[in-house]
């Protein structure tokens, strides 16, 4: 009888004395070994890039469906549960799939050291080769060069969205290394859409794919998106769409939108799957209105709102949004990991929010001590701060003193897990 998920996941954890560890020499050991899973997908779509992966890819996702096809979709980190990572044919993989999949897995592993992360994306691949779909859809965990999701040969299309400092111990501390990690996923001759760029980062994917042949279609030369009277107007050589503005929040998802839209159109999909991109897409933890459970009626009367954006251009984009939302008073709650760059995520926050209540994520190790975050919110400018034991006590504190609010839980998508589990609770 096979083990439950949580079970098996638990042993997994155990093969590699590292959480990351950059190489697909034990991926395309484990594939090998499980005849090859990554060669049987549907037609794959690639994305990569430091922000907007998953916002994009889940626009994408909406735009297919909308049209009747039948779409796998690969994402990491989960917030609530593991299952979130693994969409087969539409659908969240069942207790029992995954639970399946992933001990064939360790069984054909045979002890040998893998990442966490190699393995359940291995997994992953394994469960969506053997179910028919239309589309497989892959977002890179870190990087795209050496991820574990870097093992198709011919991808109909790749995707690298905004390119930005994040994880500069595992790609670099310069800009263009981090760029030639994430157009680590192109392919000679396969189309790749490439999102807004700094010039440096745009510069590295130009020129790795005029080493391989892989044509660009890139923002601001080859498709145009942007906000006018209220609606989202897109444009390319195809022609001009007048859209909706995206359902998710903020103003950095009309370019997120963009790049689902470009993708779309290289697909062959019409203005029916590029409305749906907009309106109909879903994506937890971004500047997600929580709207019932157990911490929303905590914090009544006031909002709720949670994004798990977590390095400076996220800080970025949270401000660019609450910029944009009605006016109320804005109270933080943030907690981060410690590899982050705290300052950076918190500076443009700082003249937008009365206040910041620092929080450590429970049962994360790499956690930053509460202390250390409200130390960094009091250098970029937080005129009030304070720590808490705990997610209850500071959504209760901020709902007492400051009734008319809105509350935002910030700094994490581990961070956002918690929240999430917890208001289900």
């Amino acid at each position: 009888m096979t083990e439950g998920s949580d079970v098996i996941l638990q042993r997994m954890l155990t093969l590699h004395p590292k959480i990351i560890d950059l190489t697909l020499d034990r991926v395309w050991r484990l594939l090998a070994a499980l005849d090859n899973p990554q060669d049987r997908l549907p037609p794959v779509i690639h994305v990569a890039g430091t922000n907007g992966k998953g916002s994009t890819q889940a626009m994408i996702r909406a735009g297919l469906e909308a049209e009747g096809k039948v779409v796998h979709a690969y994402t990491s980190p989960h917030l609530a549960r593991f299952h979130e990572r693994i969409r087969i044919a539409g659908e969240l993989i069942s207790e029992k799939a995954l639970s399946e999949v992933l001990d064939r897995c360790y069984a054909a592993n045979g002890g040998e050291p893998i990442t966490y992360f190699e393995i359940t994306t291995c997994a992953a691949l394994l469960a969506m080769s053997e179910t028919p779909a239309d589309y497989t859809l892959l977002e890179v965990g870190l990087g795209g060069r050496l991820d574990a999701t870097n093992v198709v040969a011919e991808p109909a299309a790749t995707i690298v969205t905004s390119v930005d400092f994040d994880h500069q111990q595992y790609l670099g501390d310069r800009l263009a290394d981090i760029a030639g990690e994430k157009a680590g996923i192109l392919r000679r001759g396969v189309p790749c859409i490439v999102g807004p760029q700094h010039d440096e980062a745009l510069e590295v994917i130009e020129a790795r794919a005029a080493t391989l042949g892989a044509p660009l279609l890139v923002h601001g030369q080859h498709w145009h998106v942007g906000e006018e009277a209220g609606r989202m107007v897109y444009q390319d050589e195809t022609g001009l769409l007048d859209l909706p503005r995206p359902v998710l929040p903020g103003p950095h998802q009309v370019a997120n939108a963009g790049g689902a839209i470009a993708a779309l159109r290289l697909l062959g999909f019409g203005e029916t799957a590029c409305e749906a991109a907009v309106t109909r897409a879903e994506w937890p933890a971004r500047m997600q209105r929580l709207r019932e459970g157990r911490l929303v009626e905590l914090a009544a009367p006031c909002e709720l709102w949670l994004d798990g954006g977590h390095n400076p251009a996220a800080g970025l984009a949270l401000a660019a949004t609450l910029e944009q939302m009605p006016r109320r008073p804005t109270h933080i709650i943030c907690g981060m990991l410690s590899t982050k760059d705290v300052a950076g995520y918190l500076r443009p926050l700082a003249a937008l929010a009365e206040s910041l209540t620092a929080f450590e994520i429970p049962d994360e190790t790499a956690t930053l001590p509460a202390e250390v975050t409200a130390t960094e919110a009091r250098a970029v400018g937080f005129a009030e701060v304070s720590e808490a034991p705990d997610i209850d006590s500071a959504i209760a504190r901020i709902a007492e003193r400051h009734p008319d609010g809105r509350i935002l839980i910030c700094g994490s998508l581990y961070l956002a897990g918690h929240v999430i589990r917890e208001n289900l609770g």
